[in-house]
């Protein structure tokens, strides 16, 4: 891994927390560092009140932004005496914390500090960083994990065992760390979370990260965890996945967006003949479970057989683990189809992208631990703390969407109006393919040429549509299309599949949703 410094860049940054901002997109920009809203970054700096007072303030990434995009605005700061307090609390509800971390923000208007606020607070160090690297937690995700580390980084490494973010695992690092020297430490590893740097220099922190996360992939290389990929097609039907999309439809009692995802690495996870055990363990992360559930489901020849199954196990798992809780939807966020690829499902095309990207590192980390001789991920009852924990569900909550047609998926034909009928549709919340090359900086609404009097062309728009979306539940046409239209003989299979589908025009559409 190299460093990403710039220092022709870095001189543009005058404040602290200028230059926080820059370091902190320098690590969002790996994603095998940070995995949307991945990691936290913060900076301690000196202000003055409207007293004339000096106060001491931490300024951490606020919950909600991803670490690649994130500005000044993404940064809330509290004051640092507040939470040095409350590092020395024997006990504190994760409810209590965030009220009390947001009584000791500076900014009413900020966002929520990060979870791990108290946390950086405690590490007396102006810049810390912490990243939820690929190559340390697949090291930490195998047997004997700790040995791993000091045979890496040697004794000034400090190593925290897993326990669940939040207060807990601040409380347990202060607790750890009375009396430490802190200055004879390259860092602290988290198992089976991550990674913190520090330093009073941000371009030192940051290049901490690098250096760290380098010695972790050396590792793994000399060790020979490596991935062979080999070029492979998948051989599913689309209509298949059609199908698969509609059942998933139909258990969650809402349109689900379908994603598939047939890359190399997909499929050379989907073709192991273990799949049924490397699978069914546990994600990469705790963090990653709000995403895509704890397992995937496992798809094979009967998929309604194998996703009842699922919801049946997960319901079992639920009731296991319980403790007052309510029942979220059992039904799975993504599916490994043997020997062919993965399935993420959403209300969105952006939400199954995130699964997407999750899966990929995750395959990968897996085969990898694999070779260091197995992975060995967290336990059921960990995961659930995580997957049904009261701060993670407030996330859920702020996030969800109830657009009127999310998770439906709508082709529209090319004419001198087809743009306006597709943004209505897209801020709806529908996933559109407009046949027309227009360009759209948006994921879930593609343009693609098409004449709609050739096979090949509807063939390829019908395969670009399935996979990117799952399916089709709408044609929407300048003029009534005739019986014998081939788009409409082409797709009238995949629309039998769709959810309440229908073939209107742009007037009658633009009608109802007015």
């Amino acid at each position: 891994m190299k460093s990403l410094w710039d220092n022709k860049k870095a001189k543009e940054f005058k404040t602290d927390l200028d230059i926080r901002v820059y370091t902190s997109q320098l690590l969002g920009r790996n994603s095998s560092l940070v995995l949307h809203g991945g990691g936290n970054t913060s900076v301690k700096t000196t202000i003055t009140n409207i007293f004339g007072e000096k106060e001491d303030i931490l300024y951490v990434k606020g919950s909600g932004w991803d670490l690649e995009t994130i500005q000044t605005a993404g940064f809330a700061p509290v004051k640092m005496d507040m939470l040095l307090k409350m590092a020395k609390l024997k006990n504190l509800s994760d409810t209590d914390m965030v009220k009390y971390q947001r009584m000791a923000m500076i900014e009413p208007l900020a966002p929520n500090p990060s979870v791990e606020a108290i946390l950086h607070a405690i590490i007396p160090f102006k810049y810390v960083d912490h990243t939820h690297s690929d190559a340390i937690v697949t090291i930490t995700n195998t047997k004997n994990p700790q040995a791993k580390i000091k045979e890496i980084y040697g004794k000034n490494m400090l190593i925290i065992p897993y326990i669940m973010p939040g207060f807990v695992l601040a409380k347990l690092v202060y607790d750890m760390t009375r009396g430490i020297n802190w200055n004879k430490l390259d860092g602290m590893v988290l198992l089976n979370h991550g990674l913190f740097t520090f330093d009073n220099d941000a371009k030192k922190s940051y290049e901490k990260t690098i250096n760290l996360v380098d010695k972790a992939e050396k590792y793994l290389l000399k060790n020979k965890a490596k991935i062979k990929l080999k070029t492979k097609k998948s051989t599913i039907s689309t209509l298949e996945l059609a199908k698969i999309r509609q059942q998933v439809s139909i258990l969650k009692k809402q349109p689900v967006i379908s994603t598939f995802n047939d890359n190399d690495m997909a499929i050379c996870f989907a073709s192991q003949k273990n799949l049924n055990t490397i699978s069914q363990k546990a994600p990469l992360t705790p963090d990653h479970v709000i995403r895509t559930k704890r397992i995937p489901v496992i798809l094979n020849k009967n998929y309604k057989k194998e996703l009842k199954k699922y919801i049946k196990e997960y319901k079992r798992y639920f009731k296991q683990y319980n403790n007052g809780q309510i029942l979220l939807n059992p039904i799975p966020n993504m599916a490994i189809i043997k020997n062919q690829g993965s399935l993420s499902f959403g209300v969105s095309a952006k939400e199954c992208d995130i699964i997407k990207d999750i899966n990929n590192h995750t395959f990968e980390a897996i085969l990898k631990a694999q070779k260091l001789g197995g992975y060995n991920a967290l336990s059921k009852k960990d995961i659930f703390d995580v997957e049904y924990w009261e701060l993670e569900q407030a996330k859920l909550k702020k996030n969800k969407t109830t657009q009127l047609l999310s998770g439906k998926i709508a082709i529209v034909t090319k004419s001198n109006n087809s743009m306006e009928i597709a943004t209505k549709l897209n801020d709806n919340g529908c996933a559109v393919v407009m046949l027309d090359e227009i360009k759209s900086d948006k994921i879930d609404l593609i343009g693609v040429k098409c004449n709609t009097d050739l096979k090949t062309d509807l063939q390829k728009v019908t395969n670009l549509i399935i996979k990117k979306f799952g399916g089709i539940d709408m044609i929407v046409t300048k003029v009534p299309l005739d019986t014998n239209s081939k788009l409409l003989k082409y797709t009238k299979p995949y629309l039998k599949l769709g959810i309440e589908p229908i073939v209107t025009t742009y007037d009658k559409l633009k009608a109802s949703l007015c």
